[in-house]
């Protein structure tokens, strides 16, 4: 690794920022500390940007940006084919930062290396299917051309979840249609995301393309969103923060994608599969310790099925081990910090004070190595109702609270009365009440039969406050670029 991307401390690892082809630090020379949700320990520092450093950033890239907009879309796409081969390549490394730094198993951290280089090459390889209309004109002699071109300088913010995935998801589109992009991780997890500079510079992308800084939301963060360089922002967060972006965007009316917030309703009807929807319920609720904004966040189980899922999903998570992320047989590691614990922990209390009944969990573990670090069991609630806060609110966390219904009717109801409407799972073998689904399931992303988990080739969108846009396929490709009309006279 090259001493320009890092720098080594006290055994403390430095990670610079990334701006127009060079590795900085702040210009205030201030800086964040990392630490392992594991132990504690701190591992990393990284630059704590302000808005000097963020106008740095930006003013980078827009001068890079009409050369990179003017290359054939095929030149563009063949650097971010080698830029996903040198993720790959780098595989290991990247993964075991983010088990450092995140506390995700080691298995999901190569898998989300692995989606991180398909999120780049994926639209790389789409660059020569990148398409505009011809309209026929009411006038003679003229045709209408309707052009799709990029937006110019974007800016992408990621969360802490899955840093380098949700950064990429976001490069890889935005670079294929010819803008070029500042990317800001989430300051507790940023540095498998600042790593990338220097691949970025293996690959070939020209100074400015791309940028990686860190900092505070409030200044940093502010700066690049309501800059008048930034024409678009693509943001993956809480709804909260989404929602602020929304208001600083709206003052330049500069274009906003969000992926936002999520709680997820799990629908078994009497017909479903019982032993497939356990199964599917243990890795989507579980997996990266429940921090996913798709994770199942509420379960509507029908009369018929209840005692027998309730009995197996119950054995089945209680064999969920606990512990270092690093181990292979571990399948929930910490969460990322101690504000996520304590407030996982608060909201499990809260239900337990309204009436609910824990089965299993609802606590923190004990044992020497749970002394230091962020951790929760798998906790299974039952008797909840839908006024509860942990049927209502986001739980980022291994919480599953269940409650009986009687009908189909009981669970849509149920799972739409929520301000989300990310992701949703459905299990039954009744066509009928799948194509319900489309029309009356008011979620953006619909699982039927299957755990989590969207691809490359669909669209992950989400509806209500669960956010604006989509990302993936040929639809999150069109959103990095805008419509330019032209009326061509030939006579």
């Amino acid at each position: 690794m090259t001493k320009s991307m890092k720098e080594a401390s006290g055994g403390i690892d430095h990670y610079r920022m990334f701006i127009n082809g060079e590795f900085k630090d702040s210009v205030s020379g201030e800086t964040i500390e990392v630490a392992s949700p594991t132990n504690e320990d701190v591992l990393y520092t990284v630059p704590k940007g302000n808005k000097e450093d963020a106008v740095l950033a930006l003013q980078a890239a827009q001068a890079a940006q009409y050369a990179w907009g003017a290359r054939p879309a095929v030149e563009r796409g063949e650097i971010l084919a080698k830029f996903a081969a040198l993720i790959r390549e780098n595989r290991e490394r990247l993964a075991k930062i983010l088990v450092l730094e995140m506390g995700k198993t080691y298995g999901l951290a190569l898998g989300e290396v692995d989606v991180s280089a398909d999120f780049i090459n994926f639209p790389a390889q789409a660059a020569r299917r990148l398409e505009g209309d011809i309209l026929p004109s009411d006038l003679p002699n003229e045709h209408i051309l309707i052009h799709k071109v990029p937006y110019g300088v974007t800016v992408g913010i990621a969360a802490w979840n899955f840093p380098l995935a949700l950064s990429c998801r976001k490069i890889g589109p935005a670079l294929t249609t010819g803008n070029v992009m500042v990317v800001k991780p989430p300051s507790v997890t940023p540095v498998t995301v600042l790593a990338l500079g220097e691949l970025a510079q293996q690959a070939g992308i020209p100074n400015g393309v791309l940028n990686f800084v860190t900092g505070g939301g409030s200044t940093m963060g502010e700066e690049l969103v309501t800059n008048k360089i930034t024409r678009l922002v693509t943001m993956t967060g809480s709804t909260p923060t989404g929602q602020e972006i929304f208001r600083k965007a709206a003052e330049r009316l500069t274009a906003v994608r969000l992926e936002l917030g999520g709680k997820a309703p799990f629908i078994l009807l009497d017909d479903g599969d019982v032993d497939k929807a356990v199964e599917a319920a243990v890795v989507s609720r579980h997996l990266n310790s429940g921090q996913v904004c798709t994770c199942p966040e509420r379960f509507y189980i029908h009369d018929a099925v209840y005692d027998e899922f309730l009995e197996k999903y119950t054995a089945a998570v209680s064999k969920l081990k606990i512990g270092d992320p690093m181990d292979e047989g571990t399948d929930i590691g910490p969460k990322v910090n101690a504000y996520e614990t304590d407030q996982l922990e608060k909201t499990v209390n809260r239900a337990v004070e309204a009436g609910a009944k824990v089965v299993l969990g609802g606590k923190r573990p004990e044992g020497e190595p749970f002394k230091k670090g962020h951790w929760y069991e798998p906790t299974i609630l039952t008797e909840c109702t839908n006024e509860m806060d942990v049927m209502r609110d986001e739980v980022f966390g291994v919480v599953s609270p269940i409650m009986r219904v009687s009908s189909y009717e009981e669970a849509l109801e149920l799972a739409n009365d929520s301000d989300y409407g990310l992701a949703a799972f459905l299990f039954t073998k009744d066509m009928r009440q799948i194509q319900r689904a489309v029309l009356e399931l008011e979620f953006g992303e619909i699982y039927v039969n299957r755990p989590m988990g969207e691809q490359r080739q669909g669209f992950h969108n989400g509806h209500k406050l669960s956010g604006t846009g989509g990302e993936d396929g040929k639809h999150g490709m069109d959103n990095y670029l805008e419509k330019k009309t032209l009326y061509v006279n030939f006579s």
